[in-house]
């Protein structure tokens, strides 16, 4: 099996800045986790390295996912099980495949994309994965978005480097905003400050008052806050009674315009603005759709003069997809 060396080194901690643009009276600054150099970044590139060991661990000879045309989990993982030497099998629900950027990577990649209509997804996989074991081979499946124990421990690191970050800075972040869909990165955030947290008052030293808001993409605010629960409980195991309270798990679907992929011209204008004023670009489905939803957040609530730190969990081919977008309806307005 071929090596990866970043996973194989495992991955530095990703830049944390201040913005400069104006985006409501706080103090903003940003992780670019899309800066991992792995297929674009992100935090998918994160967890895939985590999968990376298990899969590693267990001898696979096929990878397996589930995600959309537009996932930026599916991406990475293909390019994964590429560079690994391996095959890949995505499904995928065949609703709105329109084709995208990432959707074009997956197949250069040399991935196999199954298709079925939503409804039928689970057993679809199920099918799969036991012809792939009729066949003598030995398929590793990856939940959609990189969902299950090490995702959260990607990202509980994640959170691991926001406080040595702020310890190196001497800065508290008041609240930590980021895009949840499948609820490992915010379980994992969670996760992380809880047990950052406990360490902390086990050795005398004082715990402000951070608070981790998930910005959902698509799912019920009651839906989410259970999935991102239950992955908090699973990584934090016999701890979970101890160190778990209610309070911490902030998720808000108040932001979600319809659900996945849905999107308004101040999202897009929102992308627009970050880009032209920080250089830093934003897709209208994860990233820009959760920038545009803290800012709102903020406004409603009221809440200024504090230090917000967003999490860019990635996703730049899916910013040319917009821009794309918008030169087309340019050029037939025209």
């Amino acid at each position: 099996m071929k090596q990866i060396a970043l996973f194989e080194r495992g991955i530095d901690p990703t830049p944390l800045v201040e913005m400069s643009g104006d985006y409501g009276q706080n103090h903003y600054y940003i992780k670019r986790e899309d800066m991992i150099p792995f297929s674009f970044g992100g935090n998918k590139a994160r967890k895939a390295a985590e999968f990376y060991k298990e899969i590693k661990k267990c001898g696979a000879d096929v990878v397996m996912t589930y995600g959309s045309n537009s996932s930026n989990h599916c991406r990475v993982i293909a390019n994964m099980a590429c560079a690994m030497g391996l095959d890949c099998h995505i499904i995928s629900p065949q609703e709105n495949r329109e084709i995208l950027y990432n959707t074009r990577m997956v197949e250069e990649f040399g991935a196999v994309i199954e298709t079925c209509p939503v409804t039928e997804v689970s057993e679809t996989i199920d099918r799969r994965v036991e012809a792939y074991k009729q066949e003598g081979r030995n398929p590793f499946f990856i939940l959609g978005g990189g969902h299950g124990n090490p995702g959260t421990r990607a990202c509980v690191n994640t959170y691991r480097e926001i406080a040595a970050y702020e310890e190196q800075k001497e800065i508290c972040f008041d609240y930590i905003f980021h895009a949840s869909g499948t609820g490992t990165t915010q379980a994992g955030l969670v996760s992380g400050k809880l047990l950052t947290e406990d360490r902390k008052r086990k050795c005398g030293q004082t715990v402000g008052e951070k608070k981790i808001v998930g910005i959902s993409i698509a799912r019920s605010e009651e839906r989410g806050r259970e999935v991102v629960r239950q992955s908090i409980e699973e990584y934090l195991g016999s701890e979970y009674q101890t160190l778990y309270r209610e309070e911490e798990l902030i998720f808000t679907d108040a932001y979600c315009m319809g659900g996945y992929g849905k999107y308004n011209q101040d999202v897009q204008k929102t992308i627009e603005e970050v880009m032209a004023k920080d250089g830093i670009p934003m897709d209208s489905t994860y990233v820009g759709k959760a920038f545009y939803g803290m800012k709102r957040y903020l406004e409603e609530h009221q809440i200024q003069g504090k230090n917000i730190l967003f999490l860019h969990t990635g996703g730049a081919p899916l910013f040319f997809d917009l821009m794309d977008k918008k030169w087309e309806t340019e050029r037939r307005q025209a």
